[in-house]
């Protein structure tokens, strides 16, 4: 089985420190980032660990195991954000829409390799797509009872359903993964403050402001 990897350190949740993988996971991340999972072979990564096959499976059981302790590690880092993100906001649901969204932004901009290696799910096989899939829906079901709780409040109103308007909004936050430049002219904190006006547009906030 894979080895365990420690959650980040960073107890805030708009801190994103350097990620703390160890050298295989950091090699294949790059692999699987540059190639895609199935074109990425052990004996690459083996090579540009600098170990030896033999080596690698003491660590790690196959290249599966490496895909599953990565998005493993991927999505413990969104879950305590998001969880760090909401609590803070306290019971108001708009300020919980504003940290959700700015939490998951601010982890798309700052982990883009590790957010864009949830493509790779259609490669988790049996079980481990099952759990993957389960923990990224739970996800989704925190982000659409905000909303409902928003719409029955009357912060939210009610033109579209909680389930449609928290799928877009999912879908246009993980597609900051995909344009993100860390050398562009928004920063993270700035992508994060765009995507949460998005969200409050979305959910058409009679408050709007941030």
């Amino acid at each position: 089985m894979p080895n365990s990897v420690a959650p980040i350190s960073s107890s805030n949740w708009r801190d994103f420190p350097p990620l703390e993988l160890d050298t295989i996971l950091t090699v294949a991340l790059r692999h699987f980032a540059e190639r895609g999972y199935h074109a990425t072979t052990v004996r690459a990564m083996a090579r540009d660990v600098g170990v030896t096959i033999p080596a690698l499976y003491y660590h790690y059981d196959n290249k599966q195991h490496v895909l599953v302790a990565l998005l493993d590690y991927s999505l413990t880092i969104v879950e305590q954000k998001v969880e760090a993100s909401v609590d803070e906001a306290g019971d108001d649901p708009r300020a919980q829409l504003v940290h959700f969204t700015e939490a998951l932004s601010l982890y798309m901009a700052h982990y883009r390799e590790l957010a864009f290696l949830d493509s790779e799910i259609r490669s988790l096989e049996g079980e481990n797509r099952q759990i993957y899939e389960e923990r990224r829906d739970r996800i989704e079901l925190k982000l659409r009872s905000i909303i409902q709780r928003g719409q029955e409040q009357g912060c939210f109103s009610t033109y579209a359903s909680p389930t449609d308007i928290s799928r877009a909004l999912l879908s246009a936050i993980q597609g900051i993964a995909g344009w993100f430049c860390a050398d562009g002219p928004d920063s993270p904190e700035a992508v994060a403050q765009k995507y949460a006006r998005l969200a409050l547009a979305l959910a058409d906030a009679k408050d709007r402001n941030l």
